[in-house]
């Protein structure tokens, strides 16, 4: 892949995200983090909540344009989609395997997981833009949305009633309880990445191709600006308004939280489309840069490296060692993480520097 081919803004932003993504996910203990770190418990939402549905939005972004260039070189969308469909099984297989780590037990095995609903939501999202324009694209995510809330507000659920959004008594954690085997399903008996709360994620996904689209417009880059500017405060307004009748959830991807946090994503990415697009401003963007060109596989060795870590004994050395030097421990639990994502780094700038990017 030619770097001349990237916005570098969307490697930046690609960067930014999953270096976020591996600094939450791995803390030295998960009893002892600082709560921006956490998710937020059920309703609301913390910096932490953010992370994900950025990511989904990025995928939407990089649909859009690589797609675009593979059919302007005469590649057909069959062809296309095949490529699509195969990528997904990867991503959703890689997904499955990482289950195990770091503990390596094999007795703990859970379907749903977060490589599972990008993988999902990359290939529902690459047939609506191969087969679809952009504005049936934008009603499918409305309906979505509209459907979702209805669904989720009006279909009673067997012992609890219509309305319930509280955790496991909702219809989302309802369903994953009825179709998903126990055994493939956390202690709760159902899943932050469940089966019915994937729908409003693919709008998610949605709006990234939508902003893909602007950034296609013939247009001048201030105007592009503009569009994702007005998209991303359109969007908050109308979540933050939205969820007077429908809560912000994240563990359910309520419509009201795809549509705040799709509205930050655009909010967030016009600024950085702004600073190093417009501005020309690059100074500090290299480590983010390493980070972005190899998302996927980074995210992966991070699991990696903590099954390392753990099974050599070198995490609970540090933590016993930072425990012995007095070190607060909810500030130990937050080096840790910050040393695991240093160590991710330095495997991407490995990759980076051998002009190697890992496409699966």
């Amino acid at each position: 892949m030619q770097q001349s081919d990237r916005l570098i803004s969307i490697d930046v932003f690609r960067g930014m995200t999953i270096a976020a993504m591996i600094l939450v996910n791995f803390p030295g203990s998960w009893d002892t983090v600082y709560a921006p770190l956490e998710h937020a418990e059920w309703i609301g939402t913390t910096p932490t909540d953010f992370i994900f549905p950025f990511f989904i939005f990025i995928v939407g972004i990089s649909i859009t344009l690589s797609f675009s260039k593979q059919l302007q070189k005469g590649i057909t969308r069959n062809q296309v989609l095949k490529k699509s469909l195969w990528r997904a099984v990867k991503i959703f297989g890689i997904g499955l395997a990482l289950r195990f780590l770091p503990t390596l037990d094999f007795s703990r095995f859970e379907l749903p997981g977060v490589l599972q609903r990008i993988a999902l939501v990359f290939l529902a999202c690459a047939f609506l833009f191969l087969y679809t324009n952009w504005r049936v694209q934008l009603s499918v995510g409305i309906g979505i949305l509209i459907t979702y809330w209805l669904v989720l507000n009006y279909i009673p659920v067997p012992g609890f009633g219509a309305g319930v959004l509280e955790p496991g008594k909702n219809l989302a954690n309802w369903l994953d309880g009825m179709v998903i085997p126990s055994n493939l399903l956390n202690k709760k008996g159902y899943d932050s990445e469940g089966i019915l709360s994937t729908f409003p994620a693919i709008v998610t996904g949605i709006s990234g191709m939508l902003a893909g689209k602007l950034l296609q417009l013939k247009i001048d880059k201030g105007q592009i600006f503009k569009h994702l500017l007005v998209a991303g405060i359109l969007l908050v307004v109308v979540g933050y308004g939205f969820c007077i009748f429908f809560p912000i959830i994240k563990k359910i991807w309520t419509s009201s939280f795809m549509l705040v946090t799709s509205g930050w994503a655009f909010l967030v990415f016009a600024l950085i489309y702004w600073l190093i697009e417009i501005k020309g401003i690059k100074t500090g963007t290299k480590p983010w840069i390493i980070f972005g060109s190899n998302a996927i596989a980074i995210y992966i060795l991070a699991d990696v490296f903590e099954t390392l870590f753990l099974k050599t004994g070198v995490h609970d050395f540090a933590m016993a060692t930072m425990q012995n030097m007095d070190i607060y421990i909810k500030s130990a639990s937050l080096i840790w993480a910050v040393f695991s994502l240093l160590v991710c780094y330095t495997a991407g700038y490995f990759l980076y520097r051998k002009q190697i990017f890992i496409k699966l």
